[in-house]
């Protein structure tokens, strides 16, 4: 079986010699299984089960059988020529009935062929990038898609998948080669006067760096998106914040007490508010105590509360009034039974539940409006650095200083943008990305 490390050629980039072959549906009962092949002997592979020739680029049902002409199942194959597949090479799949059975012996059957081997997690995808089928946005994109849970997560991945993250490196890429052509023309005339070219390479730079800047937030956020938003519901002890979280998983998820301090560590439920995965704590009961034990708690409590994207607290009519943040929702615990000023909430009656799942979900959706084309806290990383020596070349445009030195700053700013999109500097990243795909992908 696989371990989840490609085969070194592939790490490299060279276009692999062997064919590989994997099933690309999950195991057990369905009505459908598809088993991939990919390389030079993929069709012949096939053609070795079908009994016959099959064609370069079409599809076939055939009665597939094994070397000793035992019937192993009826498929319908699909064959794809040389550069008209995913990866770019001859492939072939075999689309069976979904027997666990019937799956295993067509497996069973493709291992003992000369030339063949079981596929490691996303070599398929590693070898579409090899042979300049996608580049590394486009397949931190794919590898988002297959694991995105929630409509949010689906619609951006989808964006990168499609190659929006390509096509703006491609554009940054574009204008920051006019502005390295700028340094190199003074370079190489210094002794004649142009005049326009200072000026237009800080305008250049300054531009496209708060373009990168923009994007980087956007991919930050991105990445905050894909863990998933967290909400704290904080408060002081017997607030209700338990009860609350409880109405909202309508289950018995926390420890419902009369008894002060009942909570004491961070309780997690998972949500989908919007098409957007939110992460509710119910955090312990803020208040100061000798309980060694409830104490750490408290802090923990704190400690998550600050780290959380919003904060939802409870607060008592004679309790003091907390200390918010701009975006956190401040709403009157018990409102079932304590009366007082501002809007209420019960978690054992429900009342002003609705109202608050539909507050926070506006106002985490209103933080998505600044997503862009990046994902990934590796594009962050990338675009901040590029962004970073365009500021300096900008800068030491705008002050006068030698050509070369704006320049060295520019090529530092490619050399960004080439990483982003994986034209170099991706060998040491290329094992993680890859281990996150599934066999078969």
């Amino acid at each position: 079986m696989p371990d989840g490390t490609a085969p070194e050629e592939v790490r490299r980039g060279d276009p692999p010699a062997d064919t590989i072959f994997a099933p690309a549906t999950p195991p057990g009962r369905s009505g459908i299984a598809v088993i991939r092949l990919s390389g030079p002997r993929a069709r012949e592979a096939v053609e070795a089960l079908a009994g016959g020739p099959l064609p370069v680029h079409g599809r076939a049902l055939r009665i597939l059988r094994d070397e000793t002409g035992e019937p192993l199942d009826e498929a319908l194959i699909l064959t794809f020529a040389e550069g008209r597949s995913f990866t770019g090479e001859e492939t072939a799949e075999i689309q069976g009935h979904g027997s666990p059975a019937a799956v295993a012996a067509i497996l069973g059957a493709l291992g003992r062929q000369r030339g063949l081997r079981l596929a490691a997690p996303g070599e398929f995808a590693q070898r579409a990038l090899a042979h300049g089928r996608l580049d590394l946005a486009r397949i931190e994109g794919l590898s988002a898609l297959l694991e995105a849970e929630t409509e949010a997560q689906r619609r951006q991945a989808m964006r990168v998948f499609q190659g929006a993250l390509g096509k703006r490196a491609e554009d940054w890429r574009e204008r920051l080669l006019q502005a390295a052509a700028l340094t190199e023309a003074m370079i190489d005339f210094a002794e004649e006067d142009i005049p326009e070219a200072l000026p237009e390479i800080a305008r250049l730079c300054g531009e496209i760096a708060g373009e990168l800047e923009a994007e980087a937030r956007g991919a930050r956020l991105a990445e905050r998106l894909r863990e998933g938003f967290e909400v704290a519901i904080v408060g002081p002890p017997n607030a209700g914040k338990s009860t609350l979280l409880n109405r909202l998983a309508g289950r018995e998820a926390a420890l419902v007490s009369d008894v002060a301090g009942t909570t004491r560590d961070v309780i997690e439920l998972r949500m989908v508010l919007d098409g957007m995965p939110v992460t509710l704590l119910d955090t312990a009961g803020l208040r100061e105590t000798a309980d060694s034990v409830e104490r750490m708690g408290g802090e923990r409590a704190r400690a998550r509360a600050a780290a959380a994207d919003l904060r939802v607290h409870l607060v008592l009519p004679d309790g003091p009034r907390p200390a918010e943040g701009p975006d956190d929702i401040v709403l009157r615990a018990q409102a079932d039974r304590l009366a007082g000023e501002g809007p209420g909430i019960s978690g054992l009656t429900g009342e002003g539940v609705e109202a608050l799942v539909a507050e926070i979900a506006r106002r985490l959706s209103a933080r998505t409006a600044a997503l862009g084309a990046g994902l990934t806290a590796r594009h962050a990383h990338a675009m901040a650095e590029g962004a970073a020596a365009l500021r300096e070349a900008e800068a030491l445009a705008r002050a006068g200083a030698a050509p070369e030195l704006a320049g060295e700053a520019l090529r530092r700013a490619l050399a960004a943008l080439d990483a982003l999109v994986g034209r170099v500097g991706t060998e040491d990243i290329l094992g993680a990305i890859f281990q996150r795909f599934c066999i078969g992908k």
